[in-house]
């Protein structure tokens, strides 16, 4: 009899005892089951955030390899936009924009075709951000010249050569871009600048410098179309031509200073003597 009482009481106990084991093992593969989940949400987090190999090896995984494109988030530095514009800009001077391809600019800059076209879709793009990023404030000094001077034209056309020749000293690239692109027919920067800006700020010049004419303020032989050119061409050219006259004996000690100086005595004293 107290047999079968203890073999009861032991069947009782052991039945008692299932759900515990049972409760014990759900937390097991709970755990278990987090566990790959974690694990799964650490390797989703570095691939979004582009995390280091360590990350993907901690948590028991390889790391895909990167997808060509656009540059990771570590790789959009705010200096490689300027950079590459600096080097386009270069480039344009050297051998002119229709020769200049993105692929060019990319090699040129130590950066990949991927780099460029991430903030550059086209050349044209790029043609644009830089006439609204470096050409206009240039543009818009130079027009300063003569706003800063309505009352005075010899002190307006002495104040432009002086800013040409300053804006040459500041940006090497610009006495060539300038005779490549601008002055030269079939330049391409000449041709978007106009479509970009048109000619009412040439027509107002002209206008200005006929005005100066009438009131007896400016030598009234001076054809108001050619004046700009022909600042243009006493400043920018001998500079866009400087670095060719390293050789030359007669010129090559000559400096901006002496460009402007030169320039200023033809146009405000002619070749006349004083």
């Amino acid at each position: 009899m107290g047999k079968a009482v203890a073999k009861v009481s032991a069947r009782a106990s052991a039945k008692a005892a299932q759900p515990e084991a049972v409760a014990a093992g759900s937390s097991v593969v709970q755990a278990r089951a987090q566990k790959r989940a974690g694990r799964g949400s650490t390797v989703r987090a570095a691939a979004r955030e582009g995390a280091s190999q360590s990350a993907y090896e901690a948590a028991g995984e390889s790391a895909p390899a990167r997808r060509p494109g656009r540059p990771s988030g570590a790789a959009r530095a705010p200096g490689q936009r300027a950079r590459l514009l600096d080097v386009a800009i270069a480039l344009f001077a050297r051998q002119g924009i229709v020769d200049t391809t993105l692929g060019a600019i990319a090699r040129e800059a130590g950066y990949t075709p991927a780099m460029v076209h991430y903030y550059f879709k086209t050349r044209d793009q790029l043609i644009d951000v830089l006439i609204d990023e470096r050409f206009a404030p240039l543009r818009d000094a130079l027009g300063g010249a003569f706003r800063d001077n309505v009352d005075d034209p010899v002190a307006a056309i002495t104040e432009l050569a002086h800013r040409l020749v300053a804006i040459a000293g500041e940006y090497p690239w610009f006495p060539s871009l300038w005779v490549r692109e601008v002055i030269s027919e079939g330049g391409l920067l000449k041709k978007r600048m106009n479509e970009r800006f048109g000619d009412t700020h040439q027509k107002t010049t002209f206008s200005r410098i006929a005005k100066w004419q009438k009131e007896g303020r400016l030598n009234p032989d001076l054809e108001p179309s050619l004046l700009f050119v022909s600042i243009l061409g006493l400043t920018i050219l001998p500079l866009a031509a400087s670095n060719a006259w390293r050789n030359d004996p007669a010129r090559n000690r000559l400096t901006a200073a002496d460009i402007a100086r030169h320039a200023l005595a033809l146009l405000t004293n002619g070749v006349g003597p004083r």
